[in-house]
């Protein structure tokens, strides 16, 4: 699956964070020239080269993707639930720095651009699950209407000038590297939480369903996405099984070997009730399907977090 990317030049624009680093160092062993780009990263990793830089700065961008095969945009706004404060502000950093990615790879003449979409907050509510691509897309966060603008402008440029695209919509993704003390990332703040014997806050009563994948797939998919010609998207990428968050706390209670303790708030307005992905359109189009089970996916991101 990744073999024709060894020795490409791959630029991973936001590549300090959870996924960066884990697409980082995936591309490494994959024997791709690695150029991460972003602020600094949280965990120092082995991964190729590194430029710091702001998702603002359109020249240092234009820099970094110059002579690029690959560019992985995952940079922007990280907190769906926290965009609704201020949309205003969320729209003017994601969008206008999207489209400066977007003309920096047209002119570098990149030869594919990976986008990460979300799977999590671009569809209508109340769906039927699991939710399929061509599902309506109405979201209720201002953090899913700026990642479905920068969809349609992806799709605007390669109808425009050519440029090939792959639109990944991304589950909730868990696993190393997520940082327990950001907004996103429910496993592991619970875990991280639960381990010291601290409490959480849970937004609602635990009913909400969602759809959680390890984070060695999510990147999985994304590689597979970069070695395949031709523009892709948008293609679900999940587990395409729903668990409630009252089943994610059993659980980890399991492998934890102990309660967790829960503050119960009230549910937020940007919080869907039920999200569960279709994944049969990366399976027929990148041959993809997730590998790692759920517990060990657990296992494996508490073993991490014992090493904070």
């Amino acid at each position: 699956m990744t073999a024709s990317l060894a020795n490409i030049r791959c630029v991973v624009l936001g590549g300090g964070g959870f996924i960066g680093t884990n697409l980082r160092l995936a591309l490494s062993n994959a024997g791709a020239q690695v150029i991460g780009f972003g602020r600094p990263p949280r965990f120092a990793v082995d991964a190729g080269q590194w430029v710091d830089g702001e998702f603002d700065d359109s020249a240092a961008i234009a820099a970094a993707v110059r002579g690029a095969d690959r560019v992985f945009h995952l940079l922007g706004a990280a907190d769906p639930g926290q965009s609704n404060l201020d949309p205003v502000l969320d729209a003017r950093v994601n969008v206008p720095a999207s489209l400066a990615v977007l003309e920096a790879c047209r002119d570098a003449d990149v030869g594919k651009l990976v986008f990460l979409s979300s799977g999590g907050t671009v569809y209508r509510p109340g769906l039927a699950l699991p939710i399929a691509e061509d599902a309506p897309c109405d979201p209720i966060s201002a953090y899913g209407i700026g990642k479905l603008t920068i969809e349609k402008y992806c799709a605007l440029f390669q109808r425009l000038y050519g440029l090939d695209t792959a639109i990944l919509r991304i589950a909730n993704p868990f696993g190393p590297y997520q940082s327990p003390h950001r907004g996103q990332g429910f496993i592991a703040k619970l875990m991280h939480r639960a381990m010291n014997r601290q409490t959480i806050d849970l937004w609602g009563d635990g009913s909400a369903i969602r759809d959680f994948l390890f984070v060695g797939d999510v990147v999985t998919a994304m590689l597979a996405a970069a070695d395949r010609p031709g523009v892709l998207g948008p293609i679900n990428i999940g587990s395409g099984f729903g668990r409630s968050l009252s089943d994610v706390i059993a659980d980890v209670e399991q492998v934890l070997g102990h309660p967790v303790g829960i503050n119960y708030q009230v549910s937020r307005a940007a919080d869907t009730p039920a999200n569960v992905l279709d994944i049969r359109r990366a399976a027929d189009l990148l041959d993809w399907r997730p590998a790692c089970p759920w517990v060990e996916g657990l296992q494996r991101t508490r073993d991490w977090l014992a090493t904070l």
